[in-house]
């Protein structure tokens, strides 16, 4: 058959491809509307859509030289894929795979900051590193990450060497006497490693107090008053009474609750932060909120009741109440020093001293597992007080009585009954369990190998702290969100009750109206009155004409 063709002359198609022949030139438009028509046509393919700014010209062509590069068979069978191949190009970035994009990995930027942790200090040789090994106060942190991964506590190997060498870098910069890996509390933005650290004797600066008691608050303003300065003060309206109860000074540092100083950094590599001292305001706060930590030591406490300080001063206090209820030893290992006999503190609360006695003998993990007489407390307990020694917070110097002897004495308040908390090295088994559940579980780390086992005790009433103990070895450690277990939930504490306002009193209170009856007796009690003076006004004049005429006749 033949195809479409050349036309012959008597086929309806003959003419329609030669020059100048058109059966349609009456329809066909002068050519400046034609590209009016032509100009509107690719305004409207170029118009871009709303959705993915592309338009339909740069679409078509790109289809278009698509199609001509490659020259797939039946194209317009794939017309679609062409197009969502085309449209999926726009959206991929126009680089090669091989060009550097500069992007910093996380382990990246984790290795430049730890980067320094493997640094030498001051160049110093292996010799000199090797004759310093005896005397370092570094401890032994690989050593005890080994023990408590016995039994599935702790830090991963490459954590543990980096805080290992970051507590080597504190060493090298702060002149530390001893220093021990704490643990590590969490938070929500970041963590905190903690390291507990002695001064030598001396060297420790003396800490600036950040926070002023001012007894005298009202005092050195308006000492010289005028007399109309006194008359308007008294149409004041009466003053409050509220004394607020005295502010109990903190414990000095290396003893009770201040007894080490801890610094904290949140990753190892980077620097360690000294965190201040704590008070008793801020421990007795503490006991009574329950927040998350940050991780960032400037945040601000908002809690009720006030905490007083930042998240610094809350880390602080959190560690101290830890420390006093979570660090124990074997039975044994301490002992009291023997230059102190049976001497006793001035407040009371026994001796808080102790040291290592040479003539320890462990005992066998079975007997520091079955029973918990065989640990001690070597950390002093927080009075509610907020001290481990107990203060009189209205105990004044001999001056001071003599001159507010007769004050006391009218405003003497009950005396405050002296606390006293279990003394040092109190057996774990005295102490109290919450509810039904035991303040300590004892386990073995191992029952298939029990020779080689370690003991392992688990705090319930502050989860996350565990202690190990292996013959003369044995360590305590913190991994946790710093909270004190509750069988309850938290439930914050009331406000106060509300001041009154003034002294109710005859000055204070408001007359009742009188009835009618009163208005009546007392209207008749003030007109018989007048008359009465109205009637000795002309007594007197009377007795006074008589005088004066006596006087004329004489």
């Amino acid at each position: 058959e033949r195809g479409h063709g050349p036309y012959q002359p008597h086929e309806p198609g003959y003419g329609l491809y030669q020059p100048g022949y058109s059966p349609y030139d009456d329809q066909i438009p002068d050519p400046k509307s034609r590209m009016l028509a032509i100009q509107n046509a690719k305004a409207y393919l170029l118009k871009s859509s709303t959705t993915s700014g592309l338009n339909l010209y740069d679409h078509l062509a790109n289809m278009l030289t698509k199609i001509l590069d490659e020259q797939p068979t039946n194209a317009v069978d794939i017309i679609e894929n062409i197009s969502k191949d085309v449209k999926w190009a726009q959206l991929q970035k126009k680089m090669d795979t091989l060009r550097d994009e500069h992007e910093i990995l996380p382990t990246f930027e984790a290795a430049e900051k730890r980067k320094a942790l493997f640094l030498k200090a001051n160049g110093e040789g292996d010799e000199e590193l090797e004759e310093e090994i005896g005397e370092t106060p570094l401890p032994n942190v690989m050593e005890t990450a080994f023990y408590f991964e016995q039994a599935g506590i702790g830090l991963s190997k490459d954590e543990s060497y980096h805080v290992f060498l970051a507590l080597k870098k504190l060493i090298s910069v702060q002149p530390i006497q001893t220093c021990r890996f704490w643990g590590k509390i969490l938070g929500l933005e970041m963590n905190y490693i903690i390291a507990e650290v002695q001064y030598h004797e001396g060297e420790e600066e003396e800490e600036t107090e950040e926070e002023e008691v001012i007894e005298e608050g009202g005092k050195g303003m308006g000492e010289v008053e005028d007399e109309d300065e006194k008359k308007e003060k008294e149409d004041e309206p009466p003053k409050s009474t509220y004394k607020p109860p005295p502010v109990i000074p903190k414990e000095e540092n290396g003893t009770g609750a201040n007894k080490y100083v801890y610094f904290v950094c949140n990753e190892p590599g980077k620097p360690w932060v000294k965190l201040p001292p704590v008070t008793p305001a801020q421990i007795v706060c503490a006991r009574k909120i329950k927040k998350f930590f940050t991780g960032r030591l400037d945040a601000p406490v908002v809690s009720f009741p006030p905490f007083p300080g930042n998240e610094a001063n809350y880390l602080r206090a959190q560690i101290a109440r830890i420390s006093a209820g979570t660090q124990i030893s074997p039975i044994g290992f301490y002992q009291f020093a023997e230059e102190e006999g049976d001497e006793e503190e001035e407040g009371g609360g026994g001796r808080d001293t102790y040291e290592e006695n040479p003539d320890f003998q462990p005992l066998s993990v079975a007997e520091m597992v079955d029973s918990l007489a065989a640990w001690v407390h070597h950390g002093q307990s927080i009075l509610k007080q907020g001290r481990c020694v107990w203060l009189n917070p209205f105990q004044k110097s001999e001056e001071e009585e003599e001159e507010d002897e007769e004050e006391e004495k009218a405003e003497e308040p009950d005396e405050l009954q002296q606390e006293i908390g279990p003394p040092l090295l109190t057996p774990l088994s005295e102490d109290e369990g919450i509810q039904n559940i035991p303040a300590w579980t004892a386990q073995s780390s191992s029952n298939l190998i029990p020779q080689y086992a370690v003991a392992i005790l688990q705090s319930n009433r502050w989860p996350g702290a565990y202690a190990f103990a292996s013959g003369k070895k044995f360590d305590n450690i913190y991994f946790g969100w710093g909270h004190k277990y509750s069988p309850e939930n938290h439930t914050p504490a009331l406000p106060p009750p509300v001041q009154a306002e003034y002294p109710s009193g005859p000055e204070t209170t408001e007359t009742r109206d009188p009835t009618l009856e009163e208005e009546l007796a007392f209207k008749a009690a003030t007109e018989e009155a007048l008359a009465a003076a109205e009637d000795e006004e002309d007594e007197e004049e009377v007795v006074e004409d008589d005088e004066e005429e006596e006087e004329e006749e004489d």
